[in-house]
């Protein structure tokens, strides 16, 4: 009881001092209070003090000077503007895939290049050793189970865990009210197919993740862009004037952590989205798969939390939390949609691997998921903070950034006159891979922007990378 209430001090020590720094009530450069004048000014033990200017040390927001004391970093992010970019929403039309579409696929899978692009979050950083130990354990009995096939619904001790999981954050949800894929693209992907026909017209945020917009052409939608704000979400105004002009069938949403703004909308907005989607009876899929990844006090709530109709397609996975290479995804669709999803997933793929699920479900009923995330959640909150630092020093100042409360993006929005698909060139010919803005929207929109990944841990070398980007774009 004693550790949890220092560790309570600690991280509220942290937070607070983060938060002065950020807003800029301590300025670049300035020095801190030393560590015995703030624990006489606030009772709090030299311990814990010391902890908390180490961990904000290794944010990258103070720095330690031998037999001086510690400093604000004398860079400052409250200079950084969020981007901007019109809001403009453009006719439904089919998909047109940038051309470097499979050029960018490439680079972030890439292991030889600095993963300044890719969006997983890094193996080192995931509980590979736990899932080592439950293997080894398994029985040659339990293996021979394994290795055949699961219901084509899920392994019923996962749909068990993962509705666990939704107690205070969505009302009701049962372990036959889950239906597990193979990662969330499927799941996205079967909702897609239960909800539409192809040549229908899908709402999609814009920018959005490009995955989204190979989905969709695939499937033979037509997609009609929606302005979003960076820190804000979609814009419903915008979303109801569509709905009274145009005969959209289905929406597809980032609510959370939105890829690849970062957004994340207020409760008030989603329950307003919700009302409005209720109100024209248009089904929404919504993409949740970074919400475990907030950076803040609360498990941010989905859209289907508000849901009253079953209009609400709960898509996720555990790629962003746990181990994207096991693949396992599952949608929560409610009635409307559930048989015929399914039944499209029995249809489709059959199953999914037995063997993943049942190492999945295992690891979440021995209770470390939730100490792996907190861990996790710092860590990556870290290397947002770190890379926006590296970002504000290296990149020239006309250069736009909103810092996001949760996930491992950032959307950069680079001088005017700067073509990201150039800089996304110049920079493979230096090893390193990122996202052109471009291939984010259907219509061609963001040409001075780049999406970078915070999902690896922030070395000298992704510094030194941050600098090279610098130096492309000032040339």
């Amino acid at each position: 009881m004693h550790e949890t209430k220092k560790r309570f001090l600690y991280r509220h020590l942290v937070d607070e001092i983060e938060q002065k720094i950020i807003i800029g009530t301590y300025r670049p450069g300035e020095k801190l209070p030393s560590i015995r004048k703030l624990h006489k000014q606030s009772n709090l033990s030299i311990s814990t003090i010391y902890h908390a200017y180490v961990e904000l040390e290794a944010m990258g927001l103070v720095q330690a000077r031998p037999k001086s004391g510690y400093y604000v970093n004398p860079v400052a992010l409250q200079r950084l503007k969020v981007p901007k970019f019109p809001k403009i929403s453009y006719p439904p039309k089919k998909v047109k895939l940038s051309s470097m579409i499979n050029s960018v696929i490439s680079a972030i899978s890439n292991p030889h290049l600095l993963p300044l692009g890719s969006t997983v979050t890094d193996s080192g950083l995931l509980p590979f050793k736990y899932f080592s130990r439950i293997l080894k354990d398994l029985s040659h009995k339990e293996l021979q189970c394994m290795i055949s096939y699961s219901l084509s619904e899920g392994f019923p001790e996962l749909r068990r865990q993962i509705a666990l999981r939704t107690v205070g954050v969505i009302k009701g949800i049962l372990p036959e009210d889950i239906v597990i894929t193979n990662g969330c693209m499927e799941a996205v992907a079967l909702s897609m197919l239960a909800s539409t026909q192809p040549g229908d017209t899908v709402a999609i945020e814009t920018p959005t993740n490009f995955g989204f917009l190979q989905l969709l052409k695939e499937l033979g939608l037509l997609v009609m862009e929606v302005p979003t704000d960076p820190q804000h979400g979609v814009d419903v105004d915008e979303l109801e004037r569509i709905f009274r002009q145009d005969k959209i069938k289905a929406c597809l949403l980032v609510p959370n952590f939105h890829n690849p703004l970062g957004a994340i909308m207020s409760d008030g907005k989603k329950q307003r989205l919700v009302e409005l989607l209720s109100e024209y009876e248009i089904p929404v899929i919504e993409d949740d798969i970074s919400s475990e990844l907030y950076f803040g006090k609360q498990h941010p709530l989905p859209l289907k939390a508000f849901d009253k109709k079953d209009l609400v397609i709960t898509c996720s996975s555990f790629s962003k939390t746990l181990a994207p290479g096991l693949r396992i995804g599952w949608a929560i669709p409610g009635r409307r949609f559930k048989e015929k999803i399914q039944n499209l997933k029995a249809a489709i793929s059959v199953t999914t691997s037995t063997l993943d699920q049942y190492l999945v479900s295992q690891y979440l009923a021995g209770g470390a998921y939730e100490r792996h995330l907190r861990t996790l959640r710092n860590t990556l909150k870290k290397q947002i903070v770190r890379t926006a630092f590296a970002i504000q020093k290296h990149f020239p100042p006309e250069t736009r950034l909103a810092i996001p409360s949760g996930g491992t993006l950032l959307w950069v929005q680079l001088p005017p006159k700067v073509d990201g698909l150039q800089i996304y060139q110049k920079a493979l010919d230096h090893n390193i891979a990122i996202i052109p803005g471009v291939v984010c929207s259907n219509s061609r929109q963001f040409k001075n922007f780049i999406q970078i990944s915070c999902g690896s841990p922030f070395t000298m070398k992704v510094e030194k990378g941050i600098a090279t980007l610098g130096k492309l774009i000032c040339e």
